[in-house]
């Protein structure tokens, strides 16, 4: 595999990937996948579908546990069971579904499975002033234009959710961020909001990772591209040395790695 990224000894290695395999009965979804990811840049996943993308996210983000190969986050070997673990290691995934649920106020939603009490001994209760104060400030964090938190998820806009998705998972100082298809069903002015966020999280030095098929916002956002084919990473290039013919011709396979 060629790549022209610097060496995986770069201290700004915050997640690498090696000779990830996951079948799934007779169907080889990953054949050997290996990616790596550096502080403060936004690494863009591309492919055609079915090439493996989605497998290797949920691999990375603790859904699924890779049949073989290695995780390494911040020099330390993982093995994810559980998403749970994937988050608490420092892995935040923005799932292209968002997983809001739509009937809680966005305070709520920010701290799903999270929640914040207060009390002593086993007489606690939820803090809820605690909680929208911390929502406040997440979203705050990241200028995000949104209703207050108090307003409940089904009244947002498209990019408004999206944004609210993205504050949730960057809001707790997580190193990564992983983005599958964040702009995918938005519009332009939407779409050019939530690309300011990503790039707030660059900024402030995240890892993000984003799964995209908009070439065009691939090479505007990211410093490095990783190119899946048939359950592997066929090419590594950093952004500004490749275009999108090129990309094209390594996902089709009509340009050799």
């Amino acid at each position: 595999m060629t790549s022209t990224t610097t060496t995986d000894t770069d201290l700004d290695l915050v997640l690498s990937a090696e000779g990830i395999t996951k079948s799934f009965g007779s169907v080889h979804a990953l054949r050997g996948a290996s990616i790596s990811m550096r502080r403060g840049e936004v690494t863009a996943l591309i492919g055609d579908n079915g090439a493996g993308k989605s497998t290797l996210v949920r691999c990375l983000s603790g859904i699924h546990r890779p049949d073989e190969g290695s995780i390494t986050i911040n020099g330390s070997l993982v093995d994810f069971h559980t998403p749970l673990e994937a988050r608490n290691a420092g892995v935040e995934t923005v799932q292209q579904n968002l997983a809001l649920i739509e009937d809680l106020s966005v305070w709520q939603n920010f701290f799903l499975g999270r929640e914040r009490t207060r009390g002593f001994g086993p007489f606690r209760f939820l803090d809820s002033k605690a909680m929208r104060s911390k929502a406040d400030e997440m979203l705050g964090g990241l200028a995000v234009n949104v209703p207050p938190v108090t307003s409940k998820v089904r009244r947002l806009s498209g990019g408004q959710r999206q944004a609210v998705a993205i504050a949730r998972a960057a809001g707790w100082g997580s190193p990564i961020v992983i983005m599958d298809e964040p702009t995918a069903a938005l519009g332009v002015q939407e779409t050019a909001r939530v690309e300011g966020v990503i790039k707030r999280l660059q900024d402030s030095g995240v890892a993000v990772l984003l799964i995209s098929h908009n070439f065009d916002q691939v090479l505007r956002l990211s410093q490095q591209v990783w190119v899946m084919r048939s359950g592997t990473a066929v090419a590594g290039r950093r952004a500004v040395d490749t275009n999108g013919d090129e990309l094209v011709a390594l996902i089709t396979g009509a340009k050799a790695a």
